[in-house]
């Protein structure tokens, strides 16, 4: 299949109830309304191409450069390939959903977002985060280094009220994640969060939304989730 078939199909799928929910996420124009489950047998068609998901990601339309994220080959990817993608995420459904779950099946993905948290620019730390929340809750607790995951968490006590508001959310998400689906450090995790305490996270023309990874993670604690790790990353 080439950009303009798929593009095609995608517009054939767009519905208008969920384009004005991504607009209001914060999605622009071009945009279709794409529900993602609908995207996967398109997806089943075509497998991973990553010529085709550079091309639809360049578009610019929303859906497109989500249905990318379906169909790129992460380790085809190189850490230059991964900036661009960033570059062009202009709001956290792009980077915490889209470049950040194809970062997380990457060889390199601590390296890039690693990089990306120390940017000091809100959407790349958002991503780079949202990466490691994707990572520690799929892949083996061996394949990080608890000293570095202790730092990461002593850094989201010091400055997460600081952060900027979609920065917030994802290192948040970081230390739930930490406290459900990285064993080793369960208890530190924990304790960071207890003492993080609400976290909250202003949002443009909405309410604020009120975070507490202390609370969550008691929750899925009583129902028998510790240790819980996904299959997949991406759908």
């Amino acid at each position: 299949m080439d950009l303009e078939t798929v593009m095609q199909e995608l517009e054939a799928l767009g519905k208008e109830r969920m384009k004005k929910m991504y607009i209001s996420n914060g999605a622009r124009e071009p945009v279709f309304g794409v529900a993602t489950g609908a995207m996967k047998p398109i997806a089943k068609k075509i497998k991973l191409n990553q010529p085709l998901a550079e091309e639809l990601y360049a578009t610019g339309n929303y859906d497109a450069m989500y249905f990318a994220g379906i169909i790129a080959d992460p380790k085809a990817m190189t850490a230059s390939d991964f900036d661009r993608w960033i570059d062009d995420a202009y709001f956290y459904m792009l980077s915490d959903y889209v470049v950040a779950v194809t970062l997380a099946e990457a060889p390199i993905a601590q390296d890039v977002a690693d990089q990306w948290i120390a940017s000091g620019q809100e959407l790349r730390m958002s991503a780079g985060w949202s990466c490691y929340s994707w990572l520690l809750g799929n892949r083996p607790d061996h394949e990080f280094s608890e000293s570095k995951m202790s730092e990461m968490l002593e850094l989201v006590r010091k400055t997460i009220h600081a952060s900027p508001e979609r920065t917030k959310a994802s290192m948040n998400n970081f230390l739930y994640t930490a406290g459900i689906s990285y064993l080793p450090l369960n208890e530190k995790a924990v304790e960071t969060a207890e003492a993080v305490g609400t976290v909250e996270v202003k949002r443009d023309k909405k309410k604020s939304s009120f975070l507490n990874a202390y609370e969550s993670i008691q929750k899925e604690t009583d129902k028998g989730k510790l240790g819980f790790k996904r299959k997949y990353v991406r759908c």
